[in-house]
């Protein structure tokens, strides 16, 4: 028997923010015909070895086999993923410093208040990357090895449980809180600590520190097949390649349920419209790469089909969304 997810209205969206789709008519030819002129940077925030810096590192050498140019990964981690981005919009809009980041970018619009930019109107979405499934996954000492068993331990024992994210505002919470939603359960959220990196949260769903927690599969595949976490399902409408035994969260019983990582690349509001439409289509162009394509299938991911204005309107619809999830669990951005 499955449960009946609570479905998420998001609003139509027509009108892009200014920042998104803005050209000038004023922009100089050579913006397009010499981009690049020097080095570009991918800046990405999760550090070293997670989903964006692998991804930024296997498109930064077909970029700069392309563009004759070098094409660096700068790795800012720090302030809850937030780094990043902060440094991006302090550098010059000129397409130089590119911004590699997952669905947080759309998410930490609705869930944080007090970031140095503006997550939406300070930058322009310039392409889709790929997505992947998160995996709900539980420590093996709670004895929980399915969606249900672990809903049902929640409904007699929800109060005294503890769901885990590797930050307020990322897929990781966002994910979660929907689940939680769509299970009917009343859970309590245990945010990381300010210090506290990817693998820290990793660390406290094998010891029992938290209940439960949705993470991208890349991470916790090494614990899974070590035996030290349970992967009870997937959250896309189909089975991850990566664990093809695990069933998805829809199959094990939340009807309807789908939810992914995405990555993007974004730049500064401001870029001219020119070297935003270069980037796209030469990026773009390394994505048609056979061998790219089959090292990101090989990593559970798939490619996002959508152009620059699709993607601007699909974040702004992801922002939303998150926005309702977390008016629904009474959380107020900070």
């Amino acid at each position: 028997m499955k449960l009946g997810i609570q479905s998420i209205k998001l609003l139509p969206l027509v009108l892009l923010p200014l920042s998104y789709v803005a050209a000038s008519a004023t922009e100089p030819a050579t913006s397009v015909q010499n981009y690049p002129e020097k080095a570009v940077s991918i800046v990405e925030p999760f550090g070293a070895g997670g989903g964006p810096d692998l991804l930024a590192r296997a498109l930064a050498p077909r970029l700069s086999k392309l563009w004759g140019q070098a094409v660096t990964v700068e790795n800012i981690t720090g302030s809850g993923a937030t780094a990043a981005p902060a440094h991006v919009v302090k550098s010059p809009a000129d397409g130089y410093t590119l911004l590699i980041n997952t669905s947080a970018q759309a998410y930490s619009a609705a869930a944080l208040n007090n970031l140095p930019y503006d997550p939406l109107k300070d930058f322009i979405p310039v392409i889709p990357l790929t997505r992947q499934p998160y995996v709900l996954v539980t420590g093996k000492k709670s004895g929980v090895k399915t969606v249900i068993e672990l809903i049902l331990l929640a409904k007699v024992h929800g109060s005294e449980l503890k769901f885990g994210s590797t930050g307020i505002g990322t897929g990781t919470h966002i994910g979660a809180e929907k689940f939680t939603q769509a299970a009917a359960i009343k859970v309590p959220h245990l945010p990381p600590s300010p210090n506290d990196s990817v693998t820290d949260t990793l660390a406290k769903v094998i010891d029992g520190r938290i209940d439960y927690c949705l993470l991208p599969i890349s991470l916790a595949l090494p614990a899974i097949h070590d035996g030290k976490l349970v992967a009870l399902g997937v959250t896309t409408k189909r089975r991850s390649t990566l664990l093809p035994e695990v069933p998805t969260i829809d199959e094990a019983g939340i009807a309807g349920f789908d939810f992914s990582i995405w990555y993007g690349i974004w730049v500064r509001a401001g870029t001219p419209s020119a070297v935003v439409a270069k980037l796209e289509k030469d990026i773009r162009k390394v994505l048609e790469d056979q061998n790219l394509r089959s090292w990101i299938s090989e990593h559970g991911g798939e490619l996002m089909n959508m152009t620059q204005t699709e993607f601007a309107r699909f974040v702004l619809n992801e922002s939303e969304s998150a926005s309702q999830i977390l008016k629904a669990a009474a959380i107020r951005p900070k």
